[in-house]
């Protein structure tokens, strides 16, 4: 691309820092969690939440189990003043549930603030203003003093409007654009807010490092959250926040690796709906922490509904691709994943295993309320006899025999990529039962009676229909079932060998069925048949017959798997 040498570095490296966080392997614990979906991920919509879905979002929320929630910028608009003195004024907040309010360094602005959550029982007060060398330079035309006053103004103005506040209140502060900022100048203007404020063992503070603008990568991000964390004063005593953009696709791995270099608490989103390019995806980071067995305190176990109520009152769309959330993610249409998806699935349940290592399934669907039989083996022209069999089998309870298996794949692959769709597990099935089982086309069976045996053969009386033509046969054979194998080749003038022949019950709660497959080899050939019946040597002669009229039909065919 032309213009590259226009853009330079916008972050500082701090220096310093002995990136002993890349010693650990994982985070051993949850953050904090803070939701900013009604105020960072509201202000982003085109058009934003009504009140009633921010009260409907915010329950969610509460139901997920944030305990801390940013409801908006009160001085921001009437409709976010309002919903913060509804949530209060009708008792809608859970007592274990904070709620937090945005509001910049200036004086009626923070006087609003304090007005919208009087009489709340726990309110964080988040104060920010810009720090970074673009903002100084470009919009405030400020040197740094001046942007530290703008900074102790605003942090002096909140401790004065605490005073005579009721409930609890907490202080938060953000160097907005925080990557931007030199990371020595951002330690200090944080400092002279702690020197105001004073935090305590029982009155901490919060400071927010915020990926206002992404501008590195997540290695230095981290080095910038270690740098600040030696360099806050009282540092016990502070909550080191992380607030992650996306605007480099990289907010997961910055909190991730903010965290494990000191970040305490975390500010994000459902689904990363955000500015530009969003928020942190807080379900995207919490599963991933449960996908390594940390509990992340938040409740995703039924993700198709929270996803269902953000779509609703967002108007967005939550992508089919989204990790964990989105419609596909669980999804296997390729051939060799579905195989080992199922095999995977088989050694769990053989094996009665506690743990999950299924391939390619990094959680189990079910734990965030997915469905095995809707949503991971999927069937399209990319599917193989694996997946084809496992639909069939957990679905249907039909276990074909591998090279049958084999040659129904390719049937079903075939149908799907000349009709160019997906095909759904019950449209499998039909196909199952059209085109392989119980079919009297040309041939059929009518009846079949017994007359005699000597111990080593027996004789038969079979009835049969040819195309449309009755026939009556006197057969001897080692059984029935060749007895009646013999009537075929007989009045079709047809010779095969009975290569194999499997059955199985078929376990269903008002009735039992018995399942039938066989394989009749015919000139290097081997055809399919299945039957199904109450009575297991009636499935059998189904079986054989259904055979037999799909060596009629394919016979001398290119395609067998048509």
């Amino acid at each position: 691309m032309k213009n590259s040498n226009k853009y330079v570095k916008q972050y500082f490296e701090p220096q310093g820092v002995t990136m002993d966080w890349t010693k650990r392997s994982s985070i051993d614990k949850p953050p904090v969690w803070c939701s900013v979906d009604l105020r960072d991920g509201n202000q982003a919509l085109v058009i934003p939440m009504s009140l009633e879905e921010k009260l409907e979002f915010f329950k969610l929320l509460c139901k997920v189990g944030f305990k801390e929630i940013e409801i908006g910028f009160p001085a921001a608009s009437e409709t976010e003043y309002e919903f913060c003195r509804k949530l209060i004024e009708e008792n809608l907040i859970p007592d274990d549930v904070t709620i937090q309010v945005l509001t910049q360094s200036r004086e009626h602005i923070i006087a609003k603030t304090f007005e919208a959550i009087k009489g709340a029982k726990r309110a964080v007060v988040h104060l920010y203003n810009s720090t970074s060398v673009a903002q100084r330079e470009q919009v405030f035309k400020r040197e740094k003093q001046e942007i530290i006053d703008i900074a102790v103004f605003g942090a002096k103005l909140c401790k004065t409007y605490r005073e005579k506040a009721e409930g609890k209140i907490i202080f938060e502060y953000s160097p907005e654009s925080f990557t931007g900022t030199e990371p020595e100048f951002a330690a200090e203007i944080c400092n002279a807010v702690l020197d105001i404020w004073q935090p305590t063992a029982e009155d901490k503070t919060i400071i927010n490092l915020p990926v206002t603008v992404a501008h590195s990568m997540p290695h230095v991000y981290a080095n910038q959250v270690e740098y600040m964390c030696k360099n806050l004063k009282n540092r016990e005593n502070v909550i080191v926040s992380l607030h992650p953009h996306n605007d480099r696709g990289c907010a997961v791995a910055d909190s991730e690796m903010g965290l494990l270099a000191g970040g305490d608490r975390i500010e994000g989103t459902l689904f990363g709906n955000g500015e530009r390019t969003g928020n942190v995806d807080v379900i995207t980071l919490a599963l991933n922490m449960y996908s390594q067995g940390v509990d992340p305190k938040l409740d995703f176990s039924n993700l198709p509904q929270i996803t269902e109520v953000y779509e609703r009152v967002t108007r967005m769309k939550v992508s089919d691709r989204q990790p964990y959330s989105g419609a596909l993610v669980f999804a296997a249409f390729s051939g060799s994943h579905q195989d080992a998806i199922a095999k995977g699935m088989k050694y769990r349940m053989e094996r009665d295993a506690t743990t999950w290592t299924v391939p390619y399934l990094p959680i189990d669907p079910a734990d965030v309320g997915r469905a095995y039989e809707a949503d991971v083996i999927r069937i399209n022209s990319q599917s193989g006899k694996g997946g084809i069999g496992y639909v069939l089998e957990t679905q249907f309870k039909l276990i074909l025999p591998p090279k049958m298996r084999e040659v129904f794949g390719y049937h079903v692959k075939n149908i799907s990529d000349r009709a160019h769709k997906e095909l759904l597990p019950v449209e499998v099935y039909e196909i199952f039962m059209r085109d392989f089982t119980n079919r009297h086309d040309r041939l059929a069976f009518v009846n079949a009676k017994q007359e005699e045996s000597n111990g080593e053969t027996v004789r038969v009386n079979v009835e049969l229909c040819f195309d449309n033509e009755r026939y009556v046969l006197a057969t001897e054979g080692t059984g029935r079932l060749d007895c009646i194998s013999n009537a075929i080749k007989s009045v079709t003038g047809k010779e095969y060998i009975l290569e194999s022949y499997v059955q199985h019950a078929i376990e269903e709660k008002s009735s039992a069925k018995a399942a039938a497959y066989i394989g009749i080899l015919a000139d290097g050939v081997t055809y399919w048949g299945a039957g199904i019946h109450a009575d297991i040597v009636i499935s059998s002669i189904r079986a054989l017959v259904t055979a037999v009229n799909r060596m009629l039909e394919l016979e001398g065919s290119q395609d067998l798997y048509k």
